[in-house]
């Protein structure tokens, strides 16, 4: 599962995509509420994300990132096709940030397209020794292909944070058919609060695709996939990864 706080972002092709401008709105200050449980919920915010830029960034080829003691977001700007392997092992995520529920939307219309709740973790010793690693950090969604036609798409999200507060939130996502770069979408989050949980909204706008590139990827179910990048203070904490059928339907 991915994604995290309300946020706009924008796309397009990433050969004409242009440096983000205005400020970055840093931590919102609003207030907290009860979320019922004994940990704040923060109230919703709303932080316009940006199209991610390769302008002045150097190609990066991921066999170079493995076994970098850090990794940066221009480290994944760099990347010209979807990774092989995940950049990052799940004890990175220090700040013991837990997506527990997602759900995507067609903003036109607010047809729910696809939902997920995590379902309660087992605390049995013996389930935990043979938990998979990376559970939980791999999605496959089937999808009609109508969705690619769609121009606006809304993410919504509900996360936990642990005991440490996160200062700066950051993330970068990238999709790709086969090895050609799709869009890339970059959201910067600000703060949240220690012991926390959040509930957010990304609202995708997607560029156009064309009929022969949508053709394809209606033939070639699971050849459109993505990377989903998450960082605090530039360093990655969290690597997730996804594929993409559109072809349900037909």
């Amino acid at each position: 599962m991915s994604y995290s706080c309300t946020s706009r972002g924008n796309s397009q092709d990433p050969a004409t995509a242009k440096k983000p401008v205005g400020n970055n709105p840093g931590r919102d200050t609003r207030g907290t509420a009860s979320s019922g449980n004994g940990s704040p919920k923060q109230v919703m915010r709303v932080k316009k994300g940006c199209n991610s830029t390769e302008v002045g960034i150097p190609l990066t080829i991921e066999e170079d990132l493995h076994g970098s003691p850090v990794i940066t977001p221009e480290d994944v700007l760099g990347l010209q096709k979807i990774t092989e392997n995940y950049l990052c092992g799940p004890d990175e995520n220090v700040f013991s940030i837990d997506f527990t529920r997602f759900k995507i939307r067609d903003m036109e219309t607010s047809t729910v397209l696809f939902e997920i709740t995590k379902p309660p973790s087992a605390d049995k010793a013996g389930d935990k020794r043979d938990m998979d690693p990376n559970a939980g950090r791999f999605v496959r969604y089937q999808f009609t292909p109508a969705f690619l036609r769609l121009r606006q798409v809304g993410a919504t999200v509900e996360f936990m944070v642990g005991d440490t507060p996160i200062e700066n939130f950051r993330m970068i996502e990238r999709h790709y058919f086969r090895d050609k770069l799709l869009k890339s979408f970059d959201f910067e989050f600000g703060f949240c609060m220690p012991s926390s949980k959040n509930s957010c909204e990304h609202i995708y706008e997607f560029p156009p695709l064309s009929e022969d590139t949508i053709r394809e990827m209606v033939l070639h179910p699971y050849e459109t996939q993505s990377d989903s990048f998450y960082f605090v203070d530039n360093k990655l904490v969290m690597h997730n990864k996804a594929d993409y059928s559109y072809n349900g339907g037909t």
